[in-house]
């Protein structure tokens, strides 16, 4: 039995390096930008490059899986929400407010690296994530919109791409006013969707869910 002890170590050695690493990316990214150094990730993760190579052969990689940590945080947060909140309304707007970090630097990386996340886009753990988080989003439109609260002329998949737009980023904008434009233009999303007897109806009709699964 005690031979088996190191081999369980081991690996829970190999996944906590690999926490580590994601989560020292994460926040690098966050700070600095995509063109952080391997070498700078791996001294923030309290790891060796050789470690950070073993785990994460190249950039790609490594993008991927903070992408994907960055999606379960989301999905985690969706949840919470939809879970603790008296109503749909308030769930959808914590939602947004504490989500907005994470889906920002997710938008942010889509456009930093797009031949990369191409391929993630067909990764099988971020369309399972990707299902999930527009189920929670629709059922939460939905039920503000049952209680009044949200106006009736719009869908989940409108919602889906107006974060989108907010988040996506502006060439040349200074960082501190990028991160400001980002947080008022969310605040003033949400006001935008509350319902209000005055409000004048939208042009077209609105985005569903399963307009966004159309293909190309």
């Amino acid at each position: 039995m005690s031979a088996s002890i190191p081999g369980r170590a081991l690996r829970a050695d190999a996944l906590l390096n690999r926490e580590q690493i994601i989560e020292a990316a994460r926040a690098l990214i966050a700070e600095r930008g995509p063109d952080v150094p391997a070498e700078e990730v791996a001294r923030r993760a309290g790891v060796g490059t050789g470690t950070l190579y073993r785990r994460f052969p190249d950039r790609q990689a490594l993008l991927a899986a903070v992408a994907l940590d960055g999606f379960h945080r989301v999905v985690a947060l969706a949840r919470t929400a939809e879970d603790e909140e008296p109503d749909a309304w308030r769930a959808l707007a914590r939602f947004v407010r504490q989500a907005t970090a994470e889906l920002r630097q997710a938008t942010w990386l889509s456009v930093w690296f797009a031949s990369a996340w191409a391929e993630l886009r067909q990764d099988p753990e971020n369309l399972r994530l990707r299902r999930i988080l527009l189920k929670i989003l629709d059922r939460l439109v939905r039920g503000a919109q049952s209680d009044g609260d949200m106006r009736r002329d719009v869908d989940a998949g409108d919602l889906a791409l107006m974060i989108a737009v907010v988040l996506r980023p502006i060439p040349g904008l200074p960082e501190e006013l990028a991160r400001r434009t980002v947080d008022r233009g969310m605040a003033l999303l949400l006001e935008s969707l509350r319902h209000r007897d005055d409000a004048q109806p939208l042009p077209a009709d609105p985005v569903t869910l399963a307009d966004l699964d159309r293909e190309p």
